[in-house]
């Protein structure tokens, strides 16, 4: 099961990373477009003129999917910001304990956004809703994607959860603490 739960957190990373490419290969090309633009009507040709359409909206929707996507993994690696100046105060059972308590809080909420945000997706799926750029992008796919990140999220803060309740917690002797 660890390694089912570490490989869906890679996965989701790893999607993540894509996004950022995707991004990155976007505004490129947008930039080179401009600059050989540029070029040309220096050199007095007709410029290009060559645009991403809705580039802005679409690195936008990227973006948010990169950041959902790329939320269990960096819990999973404790690498999230943590304020544990109370917890590291208190012996290892209370600790793991609020820790473990912490983490199925916050698995509710994850759990409730997920709901939220999927039932949201379903709704822009069944009326149509697109965005509003040059693309018409259909809402309920961005939508969708985050909700599968708050989904991956709060399979992760479960895991934490049990985790610290057995005494096996990642979040011990992290040096990411403030």
């Amino acid at each position: 099961m660890r390694r089912a739960l570490d490989m869906l957190y890679t996965i989701a990373a790893g999607a993540a990373a894509l996004c950022l490419v995707a991004i990155l290969v976007l505004v490129s090309l947008q930039i080179a477009a401009r600059i050989l633009d540029f070029a040309l009507v220096a050199l007095g040709v007709s410029p290009t003129r060559f645009i991403v359409p809705s580039l802005a909206e679409i690195s936008g929707f990227l973006l948010a999917a990169a950041t959902f996507l790329a939320l269990a993994d960096t819990l999973a690696k404790n690498v999230h910001i943590r304020v544990d100046l109370l917890t590291t105060r208190l012996p290892e059972r209370s600790r793991r304990i609020v820790d473990g308590g912490v983490a199925l809080c916050s698995a509710a909420i994850s759990a409730f956004a997920t709901y939220a945000l999927a039932a949201l997706a379903l709704k822009s799926l069944s009326y149509g809703d697109v965005s509003y750029g040059m693309v018409a992008v259909p809402l309920a796919l961005p939508q969708a994607v985050l909700a599968l990140g708050l989904l991956i999220l709060t399979i992760a803060l479960i895991d934490e959860a049990v985790l610290a309740f057995s005494g096996q917690d990642r979040i011990s002797g992290s040096g990411s603490a403030i």
